[in-house]
Formats: structure tokens, sequence, C-alpha cells
């Protein structure tokens, strides 16, 4: 990919966090969703790549716009695909909480994992403890490998994870080893990549979350060179052996099947994001730990994204100011 493709990526994010910023606190998460889809969108389509969608918003039958396998861009330039996710934590976004992105990954054709949306438990850490983690092996085996690949005590180390009753045990069974634990409602992207930021306290992020958010977030951990690794779980191995989560699973595990994946088996960071040549870009739509959400004082907001290049390795933190009474339909055409 292009260099100046990096920019065009960053101003997709920046669309779709303003249009969700619109649905602040609003209390209805699919009213913001829609409006970051439609905006990123927009953009995705003004840029010279021959774009194919292969983490979006699920099934052509599901989603009328970013759904996967949907064609974007201008047709000609780069054969690229990507992963989206228009608003990570639009829960966060429709509540006022914090943590909430506008994010995407774009890689060579064939540079991430085609899986269903299912549940994902993940294993990550920093350029720190690469090569020390095995997510076939217990967890407190983990913690110490990972804790002495960072030379520090166990009572060191900080670890993230989603703030979910199927993680209670093993918040427990971490405060039991003496591990910091950190768990958080909602959004497993942005603490993910905290794993590898230098100026983070977050050693290891690990739990089950969304397999997409998953893919995503190892196209960033690739271009920070950090670590991770993943299992793909069905829906009545994480969410309980319903009838209707047992139904959903079987369907989860055919799909696997069908795609020649295998779940319940360890997926490496080269099997999730298998090129270095990807940008990852990500808008904070309200603060948090690793970027400042949208700000507004009348018609100006303040946008503040993360752009990476694996293939160079570098970090750029944009802070961008909008003119939101502007008529310049390439930038603001959902604004009000």
């Amino acid at each position: 990919m292009k260099r100046e493709l990096a920019i065009e990526f960053s101003r997709v994010t920046e669309a779709a966090a303003l249009a969700g910023y619109q649905w602040l606190g609003r209390g209805d998460k699919n009213q913001a969703d829609g409006a970051a889809v439609n905006a990123m969108r927009i953009m995705l389509n003004k840029i010279a790549i021959d774009g194919r969608i292969v983490i979006g918003e699920g099934e052509i039958d599901e989603a009328p716009m970013l759904w996967i396998g949907e064609r974007v861009g201008s047709g000609e330039g780069d054969p690229v695909d990507i992963a989206v996710d228009p608003i990570e934590g639009t829960r966060m976004t429709a509540m006022g909480q914090a943590n909430a992105l506008a994010v995407m990954a774009v890689g060579d054709r064939g540079a991430f994992l085609h899986a269903p949306d299912m549940y994902m438990e993940k294993l990550i850490v920093g350029p720190g403890a690469r090569g020390a983690i095995d997510i076939s092996l217990p967890l407190d085996t983990n913690l110490r490998n990972i804790a002495e690949a960072l030379n520090k005590p166990l009572s060191a180390l900080t670890v993230t994870l989603l703030a979910k009753p199927r993680h209670d045990a093993t918040i427990a069974a971490m405060q039991q080893l003496g591990v910091r634990v950190f768990a958080i409602p909602d959004g497993d992207v942005a603490a993910s990549i905290l794993t590898c930021m230098p100026d983070s306290e977050v050693d290891v992020l690990y739990g089950i979350g969304g397999a997409p958010e998953g893919v995503i977030s190892a196209a960033a951990i690739r271009a920070l060179e950090g670590d991770m690794q993943g299992r793909l779980l069905a829906r009545h191995q994480v969410k309980g052996d319903t009838p209707d989560n047992r139904r959903h699973g079987e369907e989860e595990l055919r799909r696997c099947a069908d795609m020649g994946i295998a779940a319940n088996h360890a997926l490496r960071l080269q099997d999730m994001a298998r090129s270095d040549n990807v940008v990852f870009a990500a808008t904070g739509i309200t603060s948090g730990d690793l970027l400042k959400g949208i700000t507004r004082q009348g018609n100006l907001a303040t946008s503040e994204t993360l752009l990476i290049r694996g293939t160079s390795r570098t970090v750029r933190r944009i802070q961008s100011i909008h003119t939101l009474d502007r008529k310049d339909p390439d930038l603001h055409p959902w604004i009000r």
C-alpha cells in the first residue's frame, strides 16, 4: 500500500467518530452505529483502492452497508482487504461512557483471518513478552512466563479483561495470584493496543470477546511488534449450553468447518494478521486510556486518531480540528 493511503484511512475513522458522536449519550446504540457505518462507507468509497470488506457489520442479508464481501473504494488502485468496526463500543457511545472508538485495519488481499462472527479467547502481550505466551497452557502458567519475560514479580503484573460474568472466576483467580486486574465494561480493541504502548501500565489482555475485534486487534499488535494468540469458541461454550445457544453455536462451528478453520485450537498472531503491510486507524469517540474523544465547541470539533503503519512501524497521533458548518460534501455530509 502506498504511504499516502494511511492518511486517507485516518480520515475514514475520523468521519465515523464524528458521526457517532452526534448520538453520544442519547441512549440509542443502533442510531449511533448506523450513522458511523454510513459515514465510514462514504469516505471509503472516495479512496483510490480496490477494497473488500472481510470483517464488517455482518452478512449481506443482515447489513445494508459494510457487509462482509462488499466492495468499496473507487475500484482503481491497490487491492486491499478491510476490517472495520465503525463503533467499537456502541453501548458506551449510547451511554456516554469511556473508550468508544471508530476503528479499521487495512491490509494486502488475504492479510486477515476470515472467521465467523463468534467468540474468541484472546491472550495479548507487548513486545517485551513476545514469544512468552501459549494459550494452550493454563493462564497462571502464562502469567508467570510473562512476568519472567518482563523481569517483574507477579504482583507488578497488570492484566486487563472485560468485566463480564464469564470472567468472574478468572478475575478472582488472578487476584489470588497477586496480579493487578483492570476490568473494563466493553471495548477490548483499545485495551489490546495498550499492551504495546510504552506509556501504558497494561502488560496483558486476556479474556473472551468478539472474534472480529480480535482480528482487528491482531493487525495493530503485529504492527507494534507485540504478540497474540487466540482460540475461536462457539456461543454455547461461552454463554451457557441452552438450546438456543447450542443452535447458534453449532451453526458457528459448521461455518468454521466450511471456511477451513479449526475452532477450539490455538491461533497464532501470524494466523490472524498475515502481513506486515497493514494500516491500523482508530479515532476516539469518547475519551479513554488510549485516545481522547471528540470535543465540540460551537461549530468546531477536535478529534484524536492513532495511525499505525506496519511496514515502517510508525505510530502517529493525529489531532484534527473540524469545522462542522462548512458545506463540504467530502468531509461532513452527515453532521447536523
